[in-house]
Formats: C-alpha cells, structure tokens, sequence
C-alpha cells in the first residue's frame, strides 16, 4: 500500500521503517528536515509539505499522523482535511483523548474522508519488536487497512495460544484489534496506560522498599544489603511478576544500580488523567490507577528512589527523558 506518515519522532520514524521493510511506500513529512532526509535515505519519499504530500498520494490517500496529542494534531488534521478529498483515511496514531476520536470523525465524515484512531504501544522498541495496536473506526475501512496493520504488528511469533481460545477475531493473536467505532482504538489504549501507570508504580515502590532495608533507622539485625540488579534478574526468570516493564528495570539496574542519571521527576502524559476521568464517569473504582498517578505529581515536589527507577522504566521504552544531567 501507499501512505504518508506525518511525524517521524520516536516512534513515527520507526512506523515508516518498519512498512518500508515489509514493501509499502511511503510518502513522509516532518517540521524538521533532517529527519525527513533520513526517512529518504531508507526508501521512502519526501513530501515538501502537506499539501505536496497529498498531492502525491493523489485520490483515496491514507494519512498516517504520529503527532503528540492536543493542538499539534488537531491542527494538522484540520489542515488535511482541507487536502485530502473523499474517500481519503487520515490515521492518528498518537496519544489523543478518544471524545476528540469521536467529533473529528463526525466532522470528517461530512467531507467523505474516514477517520481511524489507532492507539499504538511499543514504544521505542517497535521497529524490531513491532507496536501492539487498538484500532477504532468503521469495520469496512479497517479492513482496507490491514496490510498497513499487519506489516506494523508483532505477528503470531512464538507466543503460545491462550488456553481455551478457539476462536474469535485472529487478529489480535497477530498483534492488533478493531475495538469499535471511532474513538474505541483510543479508549482501550487509554486505560492499557492507565493500567502500566499502576504496574510501573508497584515495581517502583517494591525495589524502593528492598533499598530501604539497609537503613541505618532499622535495627542493625534487621537490615539487608541486597543486591537489587540482581533481585529484577531473577524476577526476570520464572517469577509470576515478569514483564517487559521488569526487564527494563532490570537493564537499568545493570547499569547503575542507584539510577544517579535519573532526577525521578516524573511526568504524565495525560492518558493516566483521562483514564480516571472514565473510571469517574463509569462510577468504577480505580485505586491503583489514581494513586499511581497522584504519585506523580508528587514525585516533582520531592522523589525517591522508586521515582527514579519508574523515569528509568519510562526512559527504557519510550526514550522519555527525565535525567539528572
């Protein structure tokens, strides 16, 4: 297939590395040149703008855009609005919230283009891992769409299949699944950050209590000097709490085991937020979800040792960067 992607940060570069590997074409664009230039230097095509963009993806273009949330996407979609003609597909791919999903799509549709919100997960590693997609639109627009999914998509691998499932839609064994109409992609990937902002705070507050236990408040009997490197490799290996979250920690670990690099200020990028705001609407408890994000907030006033190690985990698999230097 033909596509323009739109954004070729993190992990929009590697979207249109990984299609480019698999022989789609691409069309790419980018507020800064030089990143354009290398997407060029790998095969693909370099558009000038936008508009040149859509002009060389001509009629029934597919419009992929990787943009952080908020205006810098909105902004964008409205301007390819105004390029792309009916039968056009413009793709977010980023972290927006799912309600904006739903009134773009509305506003779209009156236009003849179709709207696809793909909420996209792996991070950094996507480009040889592949990325895990939550897909919403309408089902018959999805479909003309998978090629670009299952190029993008971990597939099958060596993953066991579920006990018990003999049946159902095969695509999320591949690696990605149509959730529903038009903001669902968003929805789901909204609560599976929500949810690895609760898994990343209990693996940061476990080691920071197996640090703790060398303090010299505890009584001398009582105090352990343990080798925390050493405690996430062997979680690494038969533990019921393995999980890539537990490797990242463990190579981060490897390498510094006090994290110096890191100040343990740590952000949020709005999908913890949103995802209470639905537990709110729903009237459905949620915790852990709010005290991982509260957790946060508090970790710029004053961090801790977990706090770094939960920068690091972020670091590790989305190169964000929250370093002491």
């Amino acid at each position: 297939m033909r596509i323009g992607i739109i954004g070729l940060g993190r992990m929009g570069g590697s979207i249109a590395r990984r299609l480019l590997r698999a022989g789609h074409e691409t069309v790419v664009w980018d507020r800064d040149p030089a990143a354009v230039a290398s997407l060029a230097a790998d095969g693909a095509t370099a558009a000038g703008s936008l508009a040149d963009m859509a002009a060389q993806l001509g009629s029934n273009a597919v419009f992929w855009v990787m943009l952080p949330a908020g205006d810098p996407t909105e902004s964008t979609i409205g301007e390819l609005a105004g390029f792309a003609g009916s039968g056009a597909v413009i793709i977010d791919g980023g972290n927006s919230f799912y309600k904006d999903d739903i009134r773009r799509a509305k506003v779209l549709a009156e236009r003849g283009i179709d709207y696809v919100d793909v909420g996209t997960s792996g991070g950094v590693w996507g480009l040889e891992r592949g990325f895990c997609m939550m897909i919403g639109g309408r089902e018959q627009v999805v479909r003309g769409l998978e090629p670009i999914f299952d190029a993008l998509a971990p597939g099958i691998g060596d993953i066991p299949r579920t006990e018990g499932r003999d049946s159902g839609d095969d695509r999320v064994e591949r690696g990605y699944m149509h959730a529903g109409p038009a903001g669902a992609g968003h929805f789901v990937k909204m609560i599976h950050n929500g949810i690895e902002y609760g898994l990343m705070q209990a693996y940061a507050e476990g080691f920071d209590i197996l640090k703790g236990k060398a303090a010299e408040t505890l009584p001398e009997e009582e105090r352990f000097t343990i080798d925390l490197a050493d405690v996430a490799e062997v979680w690494r290996r038969g533990s019921v709490i393995s999980s890539w979250l537990l490797d990242l920690s463990a190579a981060a670990l490897a390498r510094d085991e006090n994290l110096d690099a890191f100040s343990g200020s740590v952000a949020d990028s709005g999908e913890g937020r949103w995802a209470i705001d639905a537990a709110m609407e729903e009237a459905v408890p949620a915790y852990v979800m709010s005290a991982a994000l509260y957790a946060r907030y508090r970790s710029r006033v004053g961090s801790t040792f977990g706090d770094k190690l939960l920068s690091a985990m972020r670091f590790g698999f989305g190169g964000h960067v929250e370093t002491s230097r």
